[in-house]
């Protein structure tokens, strides 16, 4: 493993993105212990995309346009169903000073499937990790699960950081019932643009 790769890899994730805007909104809303599991839920989201680009299965993803945007408008769907759940009167992704704590379940689930319906990462794995494989052919399935494993660890890392800082903001903005009304169309205003830019990749 060269330094290259985790420079690279530290870059990207460090990079705010969907997964990130799902913490920060988990972290005000209901805190320190649901940060971890949403870090969890989308670094394991990762996991189908890197084994996609260790078995070829990204090719078929990327060579399939009817696939690709199966996966992608789904993936809209969920970004746009995120973002109302940020202003439903009571909704679970509201932030609000009366948000009940959900199960550690289905906060770990959403945060994986913010990541599993993006088709895009099976392509992007498949396009980062080669580069930085060795030239021995017979150890590059070990090497890309190797760095795989790297990248997946590192973004859960860099999104419990995201999770602290979030939570450190969370009492200031409990307190303020206009505040939370501002962080709570911010945030469902930013899942519907991230939304939009999923809904316009093209292969």
């Amino acid at each position: 493993m060269t330094a290259y790769f985790l420079i690279t890899a530290f870059v990207v994730v460090i990079i705010p993105g969907t997964g990130v805007l799902y913490i920060l909104a988990i972290g005000l809303g209901q805190g320190r212990h649901a940060v971890v599991y949403a870090a969890l839920g989308c670094t394991l989201g990762i996991l189908p995309h890197l084994t996609a680009a260790i078995f070829g299965l990204a090719t078929v993803l990327h060579n399939s346009a009817l696939l690709f945007s199966a996966v992608k408008w789904i993936g809209v769907a969920y970004l746009l169903y995120l973002g109302w759940q940020m202003v439903r009167s009571g909704g679970p992704m509201a932030i609000s000073s009366s948000t009940q704590r959900e199960s550690v379940w289905r906060i770990t689930r959403r945060g994986a499937l913010i990541n599993i319906l993006n088709p895009k990462l099976s392509i992007f794995f498949l396009a980062l990790l080669p580069p930085f494989l060795s030239d021995t052919a017979e150890n590059a399935t070990r090497e890309m699960i190797t760095l795989g494993a790297v990248f997946m660890a590192m973004t859960f890392i860099v999104f419990i950081f995201y999770g602290r800082f979030s939570t450190i903001a969370r009492d200031r903005v409990l307190s303020n019932q206009r505040v939370m009304k501002w962080f709570n169309r911010s945030f469902a205003a930013l899942f519907v643009i991230l939304g939009a830019k999923l809904a316009t990749e093209h292969l």
